[in-house]
């Protein structure tokens, strides 16, 4: 991959494995994956469900791909590069405008307010004014919560707050490790909503983890079984 990287149009996972199930019973619990082990291509402009157990690596390969992790054998390639193979410069430039990552453990700070939480992933490429971070939180109904401390906040408002984060940056795919496991149907659908919306203006692909409340996306989703 060049020094600049111009876009990322897809995402090939093959020979997939965490490092700690690479033997032979480990091996074995990933036969029926379409993933694991396997050679899967997740292309942009797509939407892609990992349906998941618990314990079977949905956390774990989120974090493979957005690069915090690398105990992995196999290969992660974007376009045509390993992913092993990027330096740091090349993987903040990747985070930062080409994947965004809505973590299963949120990651906000619990004693900085909500919109800081927001303003210091916004900063790094300036890529919603005030205005549209505020209407982001009213479509999800929290914009009563920007002042309030993260921390002082139930766990479904912070997904919300984390899910708003997550979309201040471009981005060519978007990770969502269980974005709605706190959420009723109602939220739920404001959700996806918003992720649809805004994965349409960059042409992204969204990829997200289930196990068993899955994120309510109205666009076709191909099923991809861990």
């Amino acid at each position: 991959m060049t020094h600049d990287i111009k876009q990322i149009q897809s995402i090939r996972l093959r020979g997939l494995l965490p490092a700690v199930f690479d033997n032979a019973p480990g091996r074995e619990r990933f036969a029926a994956s379409r993933v694991m082990l396997g050679d899967v291509v997740l292309e942009r402009g797509k939407s892609y469900c990992l349906n998941a157990s618990s314990g079977t690596g949905k956390t774990s390969l989120c974090g493979f791909i957005y690069g915090s992790r690398r105990d992995y054998v196999g290969e992660i390639l974007f376009n045509d590069s390993d992913a092993r193979s990027l330096s740091v410069e090349q993987w903040c430039q990747l985070r930062r405008r080409h994947i965004a990552f809505l973590p299963q453990e949120l990651g906000l700070f619990a004693e900085l307010s909500v919109m800081d939480n927001i303003q210091l992933k916004n900063r790094l490429t300036d890529t919603k004014t005030p205005t549209q971070i505020m209407q982001m939180l009213d479509r999800l109904d929290v914009a009563d919560l920007a002042d309030r401390l993260a921390g002082q906040i139930s766990v479904g408002q912070q997904q919300r707050v984390a899910l708003v984060r997550a979309l201040c940056q471009p981005f060519d795919f978007i990770l969502l490790d269980e974005p709605v496991s706190h959420l009723d149907a109602f939220n739920n659908q404001l959700c996806a909503d918003l992720i649809v919306e805004e994965a349409a203006r960059y042409c992204a692909a969204i990829v997200f983890t289930s196990v068993g409340n899955s994120l309510s996306v109205k666009t076709p989703v191909i099923p991809l079984n861990l």
